[in-house]
């Protein structure tokens, strides 16, 4: 699934090839990817609207039209193409957006999860899914303060309660593993009892590895790419996810992989003591 690294990389991408564009035409193949509003009031209304720009919110894409944010969530396997409008189509094209220069934008989903919504702009931050989404990890209100009145009942695994996207947004299964290996936190630790210093640490490598992440273009494990085909790089910085019984980097006693809250995690039982 395309973490906040990867989103930012495709809103980056995205920004130097439509913003500017005006939609002129939509074609939805697919009616259950878009969430708002029905099908038939989203084609209308998203007509002549121009891209002004393009944005991300945790793990969303907010396109910024005239009057509305179309919001996109990628999920496990949505990506977008940029296409003139006589290229051949692929497989998988669900959502494609004509512009008025002949170019068009498709959304290719093999899984069929991705979600959009189309909201009017001075309602779109109060609304759904907007209104449910917690702090940007480069946000000053990301204290050890905050983390504690969140974290203060939460008896799950910290593994399971850092990819909770009402806390901090963007963390996903890849770099969870990341951040708690560099904190020296165990996935399986109940959150309610991380001190002050793991808190701490949870902040500072949370910022450094997606910050590290996003200046790689991401993560590509399976079938990760950005428009244009761009695959991230930051899958070769990876210390423990994906590393099942490779030597830890700082004791090299062996990593291993076991299941919290149904996710794959992967940690160091030496320098990640329960």
């Amino acid at each position: 699934m395309p973490e906040l690294p990867e989103v930012e990389t495709v809103k980056e991408t995205l920004k130097r090839l439509i913003v500017g564009k005006k939609i002129i035409g939509v074609t939805v193949n697919y009616s259950n990817i878009i969430e708002y509003p029905n099908v038939q009031l989203f084609k209308k209304e998203i007509i002549n609207q121009t891209i002004n720009d393009i944005k991300r919110r945790g793990k969303w894409l907010l396109f910024d039209l005239d009057n509305y944010y179309l919001l996109s969530h990628l999920r496990m396997e949505g990506r977008y193409f940029y296409k003139n409008k006589n290229d051949e189509h692929l497989k998988h094209e669900h959502v494609i957006f004509n512009f008025s220069d002949e170019t068009e934008l498709r959304y290719l989903d093999s899984r069929k999860f991705g979600k959009m919504h189309l909201l009017e702009k001075k309602d779109a931050y109060n609304q759904k899914p907007l209104n449910e989404l917690g702090l940007e990890p480069w946000d000053d209100n990301l204290t050890i303060s905050y983390l504690k009145e969140k974290y203060k009942n939460k008896k799950l695994p910290i593994k399971t309660v850092i990819l909770d996207q009402s806390i901090i947004v963007g963390i996903g299964n890849i770099y969870a593993d990341e951040i708690l290996f560099l904190s020296n936190i165990n996935p399986l630790k109940k959150a309610s009892l991380l001190n002050d210093d793991e808190l701490l640490n949870i902040i500072k490598y949370t910022k450094e590895i997606l910050e590290k992440a996003i200046l790689n273009g991401g993560t590509t494990i399976r079938s990760y790419e950005s428009s244009e085909g761009v695959h991230g790089k930051f899958q070769q910085s990876l210390l423990v996810h994906n590393r099942e019984n490779e030597n830890c980097p700082n004791c090299k006693n062996k990593i291993i992989k076991i299941r919290v809250g149904g996710r794959g995690t992967y940690y160091c039982p030496s320098c990640q003591k329960l």
